[in-house]
């Protein structure tokens, strides 16, 4: 009968790693004598990061005898004290080719039901002394496995492990865990794990995301060259660029373009909003800022018949389809990504409610004031306000809440960011979800560096030593051009050592959440990942440059 081999807590901690601190409680030690489990986890237990860890369908972690003896041979080990994987309980028995989603055990006072495999992450790697710990955890098909506390109790190394309900699905731990993160999965399979009840949420999402049709690229690779078919002044700082290619599959409302020009003896990169599309020509409109190399150059270098190098549109701030009410916000230049939207819904004679808020210095400086008029009172629900700074006060709760919005409503927001925060909150106040309320960032995306503490960090700049000499790797979001030096081993530690913001978890190639777009240029993997992400993308922590390389970073 399978048995409790040893109870394992242990308290958040900071511990240094790669010149940064981490907050994690990877690691347990063992503990004597019955221990009281509840809801969220052990007497003496905690987690460090609640995103990955935590909560009531991770509150306890299993790993097993069977595997550690695995990995003292893998590795060559002679021996790993229990807790080393950061489990809670090391039982003796219940294999992860075994133990199925669903299934439920008796453990001393206290019922526990199978909720999903091990999450992958660094932390595993740290504890272990072995960065590929992540990967091998899942290619050789031992992660471990979380319980839910349905009934809560004490627990005591030595309890017996009786199992009283199998799940549904017969879907074992092991096959969970490939089916997320291996490829050549089974649709049917898929599937069957998607339907069982006992799954987390968050598992559940991320099946029926791979069960869905994949999107069809209708973009192009790399940059191509646009005709400049017409320029126009629309204010004194903001200039609107026509460009005309062969292109005919209409952008998604709220995408941008990456252009790349010529500065010196550089080509720089920047991102800048579709605020107008017709069959086979864009429009960009620039903001000419005081420092701004690209746009001084697109305002007065650029003319009608020169070519323009434009990466395929792109971008996750876009008009989703729906019948609820509609709230576009912003504020100067980032009227455009929302101007984009609004002549969508006026082309489609949209019956949705949809209101129009602009906030802008005076009417000189109140960029698309009439092609924003005109739009609105083609749509039969179009309502529009604006807000002159330079006459009145900027938009608060009050002011809003003046004009009757529907809480109901998904907003897009586009504008500066203190803009954008405060607009949030005024929205959150007035009653509106916050996942109904979408910002689009010009700059670089947010970071998702689990477990690690916030520092303060420079703007993204060279990194220190003596420059490279190979590929030049351009990070588009950051506005930063390196290049490449023997002495980086992946993207995303050059991208770390640049201060340009990443997003990642293993760091290893398995979880994807550090996949990036690749705008131009190619790569290759130094660690071969488990599963290859769609194409024309890279994950970044284990692959480098193999000539110019531009990402979406």
């Amino acid at each position: 009968m399978p048995t409790l081999h040893s109870v394992n807590v242990g308290l958040p901690k900071n511990v240094p790693w790669n010149d940064e601190i981490v907050f994690t409680s990877v690691w347990k030690t063992p503990v004597d004598g019955p221990r009281m489990v509840r809801r969220l986890n052990i007497d003496g237990d905690g987690q460090g990061d609640l995103h990955g860890h935590g909560g009531e369908h991770r509150a306890v972690f299993v790993y097993q005898l069977d595997s550690y003896r695995y990995w003292q041979e893998f590795l060559g080990r002679s021996a790993i004290e229990t807790g080393q994987f950061g489990e809670n309980f090391t039982v003796d028995g219940l294999t992860d080719d075994t133990v199925c989603i669903g299934d439920r055990y008796q453990i001393g006072e206290a019922l526990f039901e199978v909720t999903q495999p091990r999450v992958t992450c660094f932390r595993l790697g740290m504890r272990m002394a072995e960065p590929r710990m992540p990967a091998l955890v899942v290619a050789h098909h031992r992660p471990g496995f979380y319980f839910r506390v349905i009934t809560e109790g004490l627990v005591a190394p030595g309890d017996d492990i009786v199992k009283t309900h199998s799940g549904e699905g017969q879907v074992s731990v092991a096959e969970a865990d490939a089916l997320l993160y291996l490829p050549n999965r089974d649709p049917a399979r898929l599937a069957v794990a998607a339907a069982i009840p006992a799954l987390s949420q968050g598992w559940r999402q991320s099946f029926l995301e791979l069960l869905a049709p994949a999107p069809v690229p209708t973009g192009w690779p790399g940059f191509r060259l646009f005709r400049v078919s017409r320029v126009q002044v629309e204010t004194a700082d903001v200039t609107s660029i026509y460009l005309r290619g062969d292109v005919s599959t209409p952008p998604v409302p709220g995408q941008y373009l990456t252009v790349r020009v010529p500065i010196g003896d550089r080509r720089e990169v920047r991102s800048y909003s579709i605020s107008g599309w017709r069959p086979g020509e864009y429009r960009i409109s620039v903001k000419q800022e005081p420092h701004g190399a690209v746009s001084r150059y697109l305002h007065q270098t650029v003319a009608v018949g020169g070519a323009i190098e434009i990466a395929s549109p792109r971008g996750e701030f876009v008009l989703d389809d729906g019948d609820e009410p509609v709230l576009l916000v912003s504020a100067g230049i980032g009227a455009t990504p929302v101007l984009a939207m609004l002549a969508h819904l006026a082309a489609a004679a949209s019956a949705r409610q949809v209101w129009w808020i602009h906030v802008a210095r005076d009417e000189q400086l109140h960029v698309f004031a009439a092609e924003a008029h005109g739009l609105i009172a083609r749509l039969s629900d179009g309502h529009e306000r604006t807000f002159h700074t330079a006459t009145e006060s900027r938009p608060d709760a009050t002011a809003l809440g003046a004009l009757g919005l529907p809480s109901i409503a998904s907003a897009y927001l586009c504008g500066p960011d203190a803009f954008m925060t405060d607009m949030t909150a005024a929205l959150i106040s007035l009653g509106m979800a916050p996942t109904a309320i979408h910002s689009e960032i010009f700059g670089a995306r947010s970071a998702i560096n689990p477990g690690v503490l916030a520092a303060d960090h420079p703007e993204p700049h060279q990194p220190p030593g003596p420059p490279g000499a190979g590929p030049l790797v351009t990070f588009a979001r950051s506005g930063l051009g390196v290049h490449w030096a023997p002495q980086q081993r992946t993207i995303l530690e050059l991208a770390e050592a640049c201060d340009v913001p990443t997003r990642w978890s293993c760091r290893t190639g398995v979880c994807h959440t550090c996949s990036t777009a690749v705008l131009s240029g190619d790569t290759a993997y130094m660690t071969e990942p488990l599963e290859l992400p769609p194409a024309g993308e890279v994950l970044i922590c284990c692959a480098a440059p193999t000539d110019d390389l531009v990402l979406d970073l």
